[in-house]
């Protein structure tokens, strides 16, 4: 039996088991509270952190709607949410932060204790009355969904939505990679290992940073000229070559900056091997948490490299979107290109399995438009 107080209905792909692929089905959301805003959703994008809390090499509280990458339109809001209209447009923070916490106090929003919390919090119910709860706190794999206002952040009339979803994760996470956690500097060398959406946001960071040398890996061959439109100069085919290939390029010290947009142990060890002495190597991607990486004593000693975890590109929405938002204006990012595919709800667990075989970039889901 559903329980009080949730009674909107909706059609969302709800995840019920790790092993088994999502179904298509009717949830009820929690009704709006005092400071909640309910969004219809536009557009979302499949990121493989939703990949990987479909098949558990994240935790996911069950049953779970999926999909935290997302521009919509208001339909409704709380009693005490003044600054927001019905109809306005905004793009879903799934790392909303606190404004209090110690890390939010230093300008870490990014590592915000209370932001990713939303996610171990039931938002929606099932026919059965059983509780539903938002993967990354957002659940827009959905026609609408529940967050409070400040999980949402307008969006200007001159942004495409498409392009706003993109910024909810994927580009920011890229971008930010580059840009604010490892502030790339003019003529420096980078390499990307890992083009998904992440990886080749990364790719037009290092373009906006000013590398002089940017090379681009992937196990895929037919990403290499997406790579170069991104603003690589070079692509390698993940392999046996790429330690000399890389090498060769840099005089053979390896490069300034790298970057694993993979996660797992052996990108991990690849990426570091591939920096220079005092280069610095950042680990962007999500891996699983029995993965482990080994290093010698005398190797970190020696080569006096960083090693550097990246969380959401270190960027504060609330405070570093507006920088996004102008160079979509001004062209500097690309964010098209980075769109591969396009579909309904049923259609997400495809698109999982071209992720799981390096194909293409993003795909967008319109769960509203069936099409």
């Amino acid at each position: 039996m559903r329980p009080p107080g949730y009674d909107i209905e909706v059609k969302a792909a709800l995840l019920r088991s790790q092993s088994e692929p999502m179904t298509v089905e009717s949830i009820w959301l929690r009704n709006v509270g005092p400071s909640d805003v309910r969004v219809r959703i536009e557009v979302t994008g499949v990121c493989h952190s939703d990949l990987s809390l479909a098949r558990g090499v994240i935790a996911q509280e069950l049953p779970a709607v999926l999909g935290h990458e997302a521009c919509g339109t208001v339909v409704e809001v709380g009693s005490e949410v003044k600054d927001l209209d019905v109809g306005q447009r905004v793009v879903l923070l799934w790392l909303s932060t606190c404004g209090v916490c110690f890390y939010c106090e230093r300008g870490e929003g990014h590592l915000c204790v209370q932001g990713a919390l939303r996610s171990k919090d039931p938002y929606a119910v099932d026919a059965e009355g059983n509780y539903i709860y938002p993967g990354l706190t957002v659940g827009s794999f959905a026609e609408q969904t529940v967050v409070p206002r400040n999980a949402v952040l307008p969006v200007p009339d001159d942004i495409d939505s498409a392009d706003a979803a993109l910024l909810g994760c994927a580009v920011t996470t890229g971008v930010g990679a580059v840009v604010k956690t490892a502030e790339v500097e003019p003529n420096s060398s980078v390499m990307i290992i890992g083009l998904g959406g992440v990886g080749m946001s990364a790719v037009q960071g290092a373009r906006l940073a000013g590398a002089s040398l940017i090379i681009a890996v992937d196990r895929s061959p037919a990403k290499a000229e997406q790579a170069k439109q991104a603003g690589a100069h070079h692509f390698f085919v993940a392999g046996d070559e790429l330690k000399s290939s890389v090498r060769s390029l840099t005089d053979k010290r390896g490069v300034d900056y790298a970057f694993d947009c993979v996660g797992s142990a052996a990108t991990i060890r690849e990426t570091w091997s591939l920096s220079r002495r005092g280069g610095s190597t950042f680990v962007v991607g999500v891996g699983k948490k029995d993965d482990l990486v080994t290093f010698s004593a005398l190797e970190l000693f020696h080569f006096a490299r960083s090693l550097t975890g990246c969380v959401a590109g270190s960027i504060d929405a609330k405070r570093d979107l507006t920088e996004f938002y102008d160079w979509l204006r001004e062209g500097e990012l690309d964010l098209k290109q980075l769109v591969t595919g396009h579909g309904k709800l049923e259609d997400i667990e495809s698109a999982f399995d071209r992720m799981s075989q390096g194909e293409g970039l993003r795909t967008l889901i319109r769960p509203n438009t069936g099409s």
